[in-house]
């Protein structure tokens, strides 16, 4: 699929078919996501894929109960949790830029993962400590998202857009 067609009808997947991920295309969105330009090229992005069903549960249990995402980790066959190192990257007028280095490096795996044919489901929604604890992360790293990663087992629609004249302005803002 090409880029902008997988931009275009990239769309967030919580159900899942139970096939596995072939290893090939896992390396594929992962090798995407590691591609990602970052600040200083600091490339500041960890991942840790998660497969076995331990493990998706217990990740699982770290969103909060309203979350819907709860059940799209268990059911899909892959999560991948993304964690950065703020270390690696800097801060600009207060701004801690391993934010945007690792949603960046996020962006770059959902959109490889669409143009594979995979579902993905981005995850911010989550308890970090309790992340960190399951998976034992660092205390220097931080959980940025997470997101699980199949084959999807519904084809949602479209949801809705603003379109450009709502939110583009030229040479500076005005109107709205």
């Amino acid at each position: 699929m090409e880029l902008l067609k997988a931009v275009e009808e990239r769309r967030s997947i919580r159900r899942f078919r139970p096939d596995p991920v072939e290893e090939e295309k896992l390396t594929t969105v992962l090798e995407a996501a590691r591609r990602a330009p970052s600040w200083k090229n600091g490339q500041c992005w960890r991942f840790i894929v998660v497969q076995s069903e331990e493990g998706r549960r217990a990740l699982a249990q770290c969103l909060p109960l309203t979350n819907p995402g709860r059940k799209a980790l268990v059911q899909a066959p892959v999560n991948v949790v993304l964690c950065a190192d703020p270390a690696a990257s800097e801060e600009w007028e207060g701004r801690a830029y391993y934010l945007v280095d690792a949603a960046i490096a996020m962006e770059h795996l959902v959109l490889a993962a669409a143009a594979l044919g995979l579902g993905t489901c981005w995850i911010g929604m989550m308890y970090e400590e309790e992340i960190r604890r399951a998976l034992a992360i660092p205390p220097a790293i931080r959980v940025v998202a997470l997101t699980p990663l199949g084959y999807p087992a519904e084809n949602p629609r479209p949801r809705p857009r603003k379109g450009l004249d709502e939110i583009v302005f030229r040479e500076r803002w005005e109107g709205l």
